[in-house]
């Protein structure tokens, strides 16, 4: 009889302990207000989420120059934020994590977004969008010694390049240009540019420079799948790409160079991260205000939640591989939301407010 209820005993242990030792941890998370000039320092302690600080970043009180990009560093002892307004350059600006204080700051090109600093170099790669230029105008990555805060190299890519990581390893650093769908590879040491790829249907490797589709007229065309986000898989052989235009995510073997599989998306596909275990793919829907999390291994899609307010942006998820913390814009006077979603139960668990238009999000620590 005693034997018969082992397993019973055992299930009850579990429904009693884990949302114990889930609640045992502190989640700590950074997330930008792209049209309040502010970043938020938000806590979840497994249940509830709330704005631990507010931070006001920038240089000038009556323009709104807005914080877009934000990383930490490989140590956690910085924050890096991208201000993608200037006069007309962006800056890149850097903060001390805890007391969040500004540490220093430097002209980068037109609009830099996306960043991030690699532990093999110690440098920061930082792509400028150019928002504000002609959609034939090929952009840079900015190199920055994190350090000194300069900038060190520009290296030509696409047209309006914008999501960008690094590979596990830091070596290579992937980012795709919205306006030429182009995946581009960079050695990350050699500071240029190795390899590219189409992102469309009838992809193909590329070496070398430009390679821009033409009309008949000889102008520069809009692609369709307007690329907006990269993310590497842990084991650093495969890319996911996230085709905004099309939506859809496209699987990218990094040894063949090749679109190995494609996923249907819900509406307006932005942005998304691949869980640390390897497991999930959590895509943020821009257009339908959801986010989805896919099983990698079998390429279905296990469960599309509801966001709490339009217009779904980015999304980091926990080293434990347990929550996805989830940027939503909102519309209009709205504030933003960072939504958490338990990536077991596949349900919204908590949100906090921040300020108007949600942007750039990323995970500092968790603290038992």
């Amino acid at each position: 009889m005693i034997k018969k209820l082992y397993p019973y005993w055992g299930f009850l242990f579990l429904a009693v302990m884990l949302p114990a030792l889930v609640n045992g941890k502190d989640y700590y998370i950074y997330a930008t207000a792209e049209s309040e000039d502010e970043v938020a320092l938000i806590k979840f302690d497994g249940k509830k989420a709330h704005v631990e600080k507010r931070i006001p970043v920038g240089v000038w009180p009556v323009e709104i120059e807005g914080p877009h990009g934000i990383n930490i560093s490989p140590d956690g002892e910085y924050w890096y934020l991208s201000m993608a307004h200037g006069i007309p350059f962006g800056h890149l600006y850097k903060y001390k994590t805890g007391t969040d204080e500004m540490v220093d700051r430097v002209e980068l090109g037109l609009f830099p977004a996306t960043l991030q600093v690699s532990h093999a170099t110690g440098l920061l790669y930082v792509v400028n969008f150019n928002l504000h230029g002609g959609h034939d105008e090929v952009s840079t990555v900015s190199i920055v010694d994190p350090e000194e805060m300069i900038e060190i190299e520009r290296v030509e890519t696409g047209i309006m390049p914008h999501g960008s990581r690094l590979s596990n390893s830091g070596l290579k650093h992937y980012s795709v240009a919205m306006m030429s769908a182009e995946l581009y590879e960079l050695d990350a040491m050699q500071m240029s540019v190795t390899r590219k790829l189409s992102t469309g249907k009838k992809h193909q490797m590329m070496k070398g420079m430009q390679h821009h589709t033409m009309n008949k007229m000889g102008k520069h065309s809009m692609p369709k799948e307007k690329p907006t986000w990269v993310y590497p898989h842990p084991n650093d052989q495969f890319l996911y790409v996230v085709n905004n235009g099309t939506d859809e995510v496209v699987e990218v073997d990094i040894g063949k160079w090749m679109i190995s599989r494609r996923f249907a998306t819900d509406k307006g596909p932005y942005n998304c991260e691949v869980s640390p275990d390897g497991q999930q793919l959590v895509v943020t829907y821009k257009t339908a205000a959801k986010t989805g999390i896919w099983d990698i291994k079998s390429g279905k899609e296990l469960g599309r939640i509801k966001n709490t307010r339009k217009v779904s942006h980015g999304v980091v998820i926990s080293p434990d591989s347990r929550f996805a913390f989830v940027s939503v814009e909102g519309i209009g006077a709205e504030p933003g939301s960072v939504d958490v979603i338990d990536l077991v139960s596949m349900k919204l668990v908590d949100q906090a407010d921040i300020g108007k238009q949600a942007g750039g999000i990323a995970f500092w620590k968790m603290e038992n």
